[in-house]
C-alpha cells in the first residue's frame, strides 16, 4: 500500500500543475512536432489503413483464440456481483487520475469532485469495492492523458492500430506510457502481482462486454471502418459530458460507440490491454 501513497502523492504534486499558464504552450509545441512528422492538419487521419487492417486483423484473431475464450470461462465462474467490485476497485483508481487530468485540463469543479468521488469510495466503499459514491450523486467521469493533451490544442493526429493494445491515435499513442504510470498495477509493488492485476483487468473488461460484442458482430459491415469511426469521432470531441462505449473485440477491451445504443454503457476504465 506503500506504492499506492506514493500514487496519491504524485496525483497532488501534478494537480498543482494545473494552474500553470504554459500548460497550453506545451500541448502546442508537442503538437508542431507531430505535425512536422505527419505532414499537414489536412491530411487524411487513417493514412496506414492497409498496415492498420492487418493489426485489426491479428488483434481478432487473438481475442477469438485466446481473450474472449478466457473471458467467457472467468465470466461463468466468477459471479457477477464479484465482477461488479472488481470493476469498482479498477475504476476507483482511475478516477484519482481522472481527477489530476480534469484538473489539467481546467477543469476545476469536475476535477474536484473526481477527486471527492475517489476520497469516499476508498474510504466507504471498501477500497473502491463498493461504489457509494455514485449514490451519493459524484458521477464517474472518465478522462486520460490523450484526452488532456486535446483540451490542450493538440490534434488527435492520425490513427493507428496497435497490436493487442487497439484503436488509438498519434496524440493518443504519445499519451499512452503516462497513463499506464496510473494504471490499476501502480498499488502493487512486485513485478508478477502488476502482471496479474493487469491481466485480470482486462479479462474482467472483456468478460463484462460478451455480449455487447456478439451483438456488435451483426451490426456493422465492415467493422474496422465502424470502430475507426467510432473512435475518432470520440476522442476527437472534449465535451464535458461523459462518453459511451462499446465493446472492439479483439482490438482492446472496449472502444468509443458513435450513439449511445442497447450494447452501450458509461466507461469504467481505459480498457485495452494496458490500462485503456
Amino acid at each position: 500500500m506503500s506504492r499506492l501513497f506514493k500514487f496519491l502523492a504524485l496525483v497532488m504534486l501534478v494537480a498543482g500543475l494545473a494552474g500553470c499558464q504554459t500548460v497550453k504552450g506545451v500541448g502546442t509545441r508537442i503538437e508542431r512536432a507531430v505535425d512536422k512528422v505527419m505532414g499537414s492538419k489536412g491530411q487524411r487521419l487513417d493514412p496506414w489503413e492497409s498496415w492498420n487492417r492487418k493489426v485489426f486483423a491479428f488483434n481478432e484473431k487473438l481475442d477469438e483464440a485466446v481473450l474472449k475464450p478466457v473471458a467467457t470461462a472467468y465470466s461463468e465462474v466468477v459471479p457477477a456481483p464479484i465482477r461488479t467490485g472488481i470493476d469498482n476497485f479498477f475504476g476507483n483508481i482511475g478516477d484519482a487520475w481522472s481527477a489530476v487530468n480534469l484538473l489539467l485540463q481546467g477543469r476545476f469543479k469536475a476535477g474536484i469532485e473526481q477527486g471527492m468521488r475517489f476520497a469516499v469510495n476508498s474510504t466507504f466503499g471498501l477500497a473502491g469495492v463498493l461504489d457509494v459514491a455514485t449514490e451519493a450523486g459524484l458521477e464517474k467521469n472518465s478522462q486520460d492523458f490523450g484526452k488532456t493533451l486535446g483540451k490542450w490544442g493538440m490534434g488527435t493526429g492520425a490513427y493507428i492500430v496497435w497490436p493487442v493494445f487497439g484503436p488509438s491515435s498519434v496524440r493518443d499513442s504519445l499519451a499512452l506510457p503516462i497513463d499506464w504510470q496510473a494504471s490499476p498495477a501502480v498499488v502493487f509493488d512486485d513485478g508478477r502481482k502488476k502482471v496479474a492485476i493487469s491481466a485480470l483487468n482486462l479479462i474482467n473488461a472483456r468478460a463484462n462486454f460478451l455480449r455487447a460484442g456478439e451483438m456488435l458482430e451483426g451490426i456493422a459491415l465492415d467493422k474496422y471502418t465502424f470502430y475507426r469511426d467510432a473512435y475518432l469521432q470520440r476522442r476527437g470531441s472534449f465535451d464535458d459530458d461523459d462518453e459511451v462505449e462499446v465493446l472492439v473485440p479483439g482490438n482492446g477491451a472496449s472502444a468509443p460507440a458513435a450513439d449511445p445504443g442497447p450494447t452501450a454503457k458509461k466507461p469504467a476504465e481505459p480498457a485495452s490491454a494496458a490500462t485503456r
